[in-house]
């Protein structure tokens, strides 16, 4: 029903709520819940790591794929806060219809594949498991940081 990023990015898909018809205080504890979440891997990756200055920057978000484009949508608006000098979007996989807002809110966006019959990310890929804490934190360590 929708995405949250850092800085307070929300997307919501008001269609999808109106048509289920949830209720403000659901959607509000809802939100409260996995801002949480959020708050807990921003922690539990960043550690005392500051984020990194945006501002003047041409910044690459980079996904798995795109399946409606609200998460995607949420990371550009919350990248928009900073100030960067151009916002890239690249996946590998999305549907041929990437959600408008979404190519109107980045500079470009970049979709290696778009499958005749989009049905999920995880159709293009042989594996997709659920990536954990311990292996995003490995990742993390492994990297050098571009700045």
């Amino acid at each position: 029903m929708g995405a949250i990023a850092s800085g307070g990015a929300v997307v919501l898909n008001d269609d999808l709520i109106r048509s289920l018809d949830i209720p403000a205080d659901q959607l509000d504890a809802t939100i409260a819940t996995e801002t949480e979440e959020l708050h807990r891997r921003e922690h539990a990756y960043r550690g005392q790591r500051q984020s990194v200055d945006l501002a003047a920057k041409v910044v690459i978000l980079v996904d798995d794929g795109i399946a409606t484009g609200a998460s995607m949508l949420a990371a550009v608006r919350a990248v928009r806060m900073s100030d960067p000098t151009r916002v890239v979007v690249a996946v590998p996989v999305g549907p041929r219809s990437i959600d408008r807002r979404l190519t109107d809110e980045a500079d470009d966006v970049v979709c290696a594949v778009t499958p005749q019959r989009f049905e999920a990310v995880g159709q293009v890929f042989g594996d997709f498991h659920q990536v954990s804490d311990d292996e995003v934190r490995e990742a993390l360590a492994s990297s050098t940081a571009c700045d």
